[in-house]
């Protein structure tokens, strides 16, 4: 794969609780592309905004995002519950509101669907010591969590939505590839920058075709009457 040394390296900041390294090596193996520069951040959005990230991967909603980005939905996190490790709420898989009506709720994302990634962590911490429990996205709570939690399904919470956003004014060949091997797009596609061969290199793989069928005896399609007759001829 020739690396096109020419182009700055892409940026990407990434919400604490996703995990994209997948789609880290995907770009490297499918594009000639360098390998972007990567880190994770409980804020990348305040990164692409001071111009220290190209790309983000964020939390919706972010009140931050408007017409001057793109954003590109990619899926949704599962609500989740973080309670002690001791606790009896640790020994079912999924939690309800009236589970936890006797409980210290520590942190609960805002009405609107927000997610203080920061706060959470403190909240965390907090559960930790043995009391209390934390409404946030599985995800998240496993990210942040400790030998002295444990996470649950949380049937009565809503799901965040995980997206892609960068400025409108940086859209590029780069930055589409990228948002391509997230979305899934394979190899083969058009929108990924694959380096294209030259007629040379196409007239040599079609040579070593050929070389490989070289000898080898075409088969005569059998029809279903042939396929009946040699039955017949089978069973007398």
């Amino acid at each position: 794969m020739n690396l096109r040394s020419s182009e700055p390296a892409l940026s990407i900041s990434f919400v604490t609780g996703t995990a994209p390294g997948k789609w880290f090596d995907r770009f490297g193996e499918r594009t000639g592309h360098r390998e972007p520069v990567t880190g994770e951040s409980i804020d990348p959005m305040a990164e692409l905004i001071d111009g220290q990230a190209d790309l983000v991967l964020v939390r919706l909603p972010d009140p931050r995002i408007d017409d001057t980005y793109h954003l590109v939905r990619l899926y949704e996190e599962e609500p989740g519950i973080a309670v002690p490790k001791d606790s009896e709420l640790s020994l079912v898989d999924t939690l309800g509101r009236g589970d936890i009506s006797d409980q210290t709720v520590f942190y609960t994302p805002d009405v609107d669907g927000r997610v203080d990634v920061r706060a959470v962590g403190e909240a965390v911490d907090v559960v930790a010591t043995g009391v209390g429990v934390v409404l946030a996205p599985r995800p998240l709570l496993r990210r942040l969590g400790s030998r002295r939690t444990e996470n649950r399904g949380y049937r009565d919470g809503s799901p965040t939505t995980i997206a892609l956003v960068w400025r409108v004014l940086d859209d590029c060949d780069v930055i589409q590839d990228f948002v391509g091997v997230a979305r899934g797009r394979t190899g083969a596609s058009s929108r990924t920058a694959q380096p294209k061969r030259t007629a040379s290199e196409k007239a040599a793989a079609k040579k070593v075709r050929r070389a490989a069928t070289e000898g080898v005896p075409r088969r005569k399609p059998v029809g279903r009457g042939g396929t009946g007759a040699a039955r017949r001829r089978g069973r007398r």
